[in-house]
């Protein structure tokens, strides 16, 4: 099997079969054994006299070559009790207490299973309505968003991550300006990828600088009018500074929607390349675009012949996987039976160009695209018209858009996924986004650095006769070969990564995929740090204008980053011109001369403890304790305090930090009446928190005393999943995290997290 060790790593710490005791009791080769016999097995419901086992064999050499791999819940979940192989489903948010928790209770049974979850809550009343029932006052969208927040927080996802969320409010709900600032407090509603629903007529507002309607969703009447410009703005401003909310263009989703009797489309997955109806699902896949490249005497070229027979395989493995599913509700089965929606894609369309030899950012590079998908999507219909003839069309077919052409078996055949872990195990670029580093430093063991350096770039530097250790240094360092010496300008313009593609290619390359798309398709447009407002504005703008169905941006640095994330180690990727950080070796800065701070004494539940915390001009710098003659912890106090400067001084966020010590609990604290903390650490975090607020200040006011009336113990958080989105590297390996389609993505440990 052509897998890299990597891959391997990946497939054996989230994909295997365990047993109780967490063991692996499966090897990689019999995962997909197990993945191709139970997904064959649904053949023989439709032809009782089908071979079973040539289809396995098919479905087996397909995924093990690594031509084509199914979303992970098929992967991990297929031939096992579980048995749900579902990646995408969307639940409907009614507007009452009962059908709000009903879709709470849904989604969490939905995350359990592996799968994720998109909802509208336009329904919703907005903020401030009269509740009939009760005579209260409504809360609105917002204030439930964090209600489902918290309980996905709750549910692991598929017994290897939390679960990920999209959440959508119509651009004409009155509420509409709190949704779109909701997650500019990026600790909070850290589960959701955030989108607004936007309509044509909207964008024709912005157009005309004209004002739109606010529409009660209970009623359908208009509460009042904003300028369409000034949303727009506060859209922009809200992405240019965290990378949310993303946009989808509803009409144009609306547009495409198969079974419009079925009702609208008003939300999608939480990457947001699937659009679905309420209660409805869909299982997605990926064609390794590298693996469809032949070597001939003039370059590389595409295997037309290759690609056709893959996308017909696929798409029978991906219609077996709709029958053999094990649905998490009864309702998601019936609804997804009688759409049958399918979603193949494709991932390593970058490294693809990199063989022909053709820069991503070129017109060249995205005519390739449109033929490309223009042959998955058309090879892919005429799969699923032979499907019908032999299986029969989707139930629904008499009622959908198609009615007058051949019958389908699916009512959407194509879609565009991110492939975060897909492409990991495939060893290619993800999904259709540019290739995010040629090179970078992996710590293997012992402290040991070395550089890693994309396969198909070495191989064109030693064919050029440049390639040097040396160099590759410069291109970490760098981030791209952009600015590097020595390096043939036909190569250098052919290895863009992401940050060399500018905002506009980014969008002509997702219109040029979802012209032959019938979902829609994941992608990020990323911006270096120094982009202005306006050119956010300007990728919405274009990306209404070339037809995409949606887009979602990321200004690098726009989120809160942390260089360390305690109890986890860096693997060394991180660069920078600081010279205290050279090879992920991140050394404290100096201790100031000269410092400002406060020393308060706190009663502990074994005495009196004294905490100094210092700052300077850059903030606090030093922690100290010494404890009272009545005892207590004093060399667990010190390290505590000790490893805090260490950690604020090697550029931590004074925040996090207070966020691992608060709540941290002692006995000798809690079983005394009147301590005003739960332990030395939640001491010094609370000392922390006020002299940060003080630092921050022009003026240095003496905080208040901590208060003798215990607060309510705080549980202890570790580093979360819905704290390493906010962070710059994974928190389970250190590696440099790449951000798609509104989530994060380790390519080392297949680490992911949407929100």
């Amino acid at each position: 099997m052509p897998i890299s060790e990597n891959a391997k790593a990946v497939l054996e710490r989230r994909y295997l079969a365990r047993n109780e005791a967490g063991e692996p009791i499966e090897t990689v080769d019999g995962l997909f054994h197990r993945v191709a016999d139970a997904v064959a097995a649904a053949d023989a419901v439709f032809d009782p006299k089908a071979d079973v086992a040539a289809t396995a064999r098919a479905f087996y050499g397909m995924m093990t070559e690594l031509d084509f791999l199914p979303n992970s819940p098929t992967l991990m979940n297929a031939g096992r009790p579980l048995g749900q192989l579902s990646a995408c489903f969307v639940l409907p948010v009614a507007d009452s207490m009962e059908d709000i928790f009903d879709a709470i209770k849904n989604a969490a049974l939905i995350h359990k299973s592996g799968g994720g979850t998109g909802f509208s809550f336009s329904r919703l009343r907005p903020k401030g309505s009269t509740v009939n029932s009760t005579g209260g006052v409504a809360s609105g969208p917002v204030s439930f968003m964090k209600v489902f927040n918290a309980a996905t927080e709750a549910v692991k996802q598929g017994g290897t991550r939390r679960g990920a969320n999209m959440g959508i409010l119509r651009v004409d709900h009155p509420d509409i300006m709190d949704f779109i600032t909701c997650k500019n407090n990026t600790s909070e509603i850290t589960n959701f990828n955030i989108s607004v629903g936007i309509t044509e007529s909207f964008m024709e507002a912005v157009g005309r600088d004209g004002m739109y309607d606010l529409v009660d969703p209970a009623t359908g009447s208009s509460t009042g009018q904003l300028r369409a410009r000034s949303v727009f703005d506060a859209i922009v401003t809200s992405a240019w500074q965290t990378g949310e909310p993303g946009i989808l263009f509803l009409d144009r989703l609306n547009r495409d929607n198969a079974v419009p009797a079925q009702g609208e489309i008003e939300s999608t997955n939480p990457c947001g390349e699937q659009p679905l109806l309420p209660y409805e699902s869909c299982n997605l896949g990926s064609i390794n675009l590298v693996n469809h490249l032949k070597r001939t005497p003039e370059g590389y070229t595409l295997d037309q012949d290759k690609l056709e027979r893959t996308i017909c395989t696929a798409v029978h493995f991906l219609d077996n996987v709709i029958e053999v599913n094990q649905y998490p509700l009864p309702q998601i089965g019936e609804t997804t039976r009688a759409t049958r929606k399918i979603g193949l894609g494709v991932m390593g369309f970058a490294d693809m160009l990199l063989y022909l030899g053709v820069p991503y950012d070129s017109e060249e590079g995205v005519a390739l695209a449109r033929e490309v998908m223009d042959t998955v999507n058309t090879v892919g219909h005429q799969a699923s018209r032979r499907l019908a003839e032999q299986r029969g069309p989707f139930p629904l077919f008499s009622q959908s858009i198609y009615k007058d052409g051949a019958p389908l078996r699916n009512a959407t055949v194509t879609t565009i996924a991110p492939t975060g872990t897909l492409s990991i195990l495939a060893g290619v670029s993800s999904g259709v986004e540019p290739v995010f580093a040629y090179a970078y430093i992996r710590n293997v063991m012992d402290n040991t650095h070395l550089i890693e350096t994309n396969q198909i770039l070495k191989d064109k530097l030693l064919e050029a006769g440049v390639y040097s250790d040396a160099l590759m240094r410069q291109i970490v360092e760098q981030g791209s070969l952009a600015h590097v010496d020595g390096i043939p300008e036909e190569i250098r313009r052919v290895f863009v990564c992401a940050h060399d593609v500018s905002p506009i290619w980014h969008v002509k390359m997702q219109a040029a995929f979802q012209q032959y798309t019938d979902n829609a398709v994941s992608k990020t447009v990323n911006f270096p740090h120094s982009a202005s407002r306006e050119e956010v504005a300007e990728v919405y703008r274009l990306a209404y204008t070339l037809g995409c169905k949606g887009t979602t941006i990321y200004r690098d640095g726009s989120r809160s980053e942390q260089v360390l994330n305690i109890g986890k180690v860096n693997d060394g990727r991180q660069t920078s011109a600081d010279p205290a950080h050279e090879y992920g070796h991140i050394l404290p800065r100096q201790r100031p001369a000269v410092t400002t701070g406060f020393t308060e004494k706190v009663r502990i539940g074994c005495g009196n403890l004294y905490i100094t915390v210092n700052y300077d001009e850059k903030g606090i710098c030093e922690v100290f304790t010494n404890t009272g003659r009545a005892g207590g912890c004093p060399s667990q106090s010190e390290a505590t305090a000790r490893l805090v400067s260490v950690g604020i001084r090697s550029g931590m966020d004074p925040k996090e930090i207070i966020q691992q010590l608060k709540g941290i609990r002692c006995p000798s604290c809690l079983r005394q009446q009147g301590v005003p903390v739960t332990s030395c650490p939640d001491a010094i975090a609370k000392a922390l928190e006020k002299v940060l607020k003080v630092s921050q200040q022009s003026h240095d006011p003496i905080p208040a005393p901590m208060s003798e009336t215990p607060s309510a113990p705080i549980p202890r958080p570790g580093m979360s999943p819905a704290e390493a989105k906010l962070a710059k590297f994974c928190p389970e390996c250190g590696s440099k995290l790449e951000h798609e389609g509104g989530c994060v993505t380790c390519r080392d440990c297949g680490y992911s997290k949407c929100g």
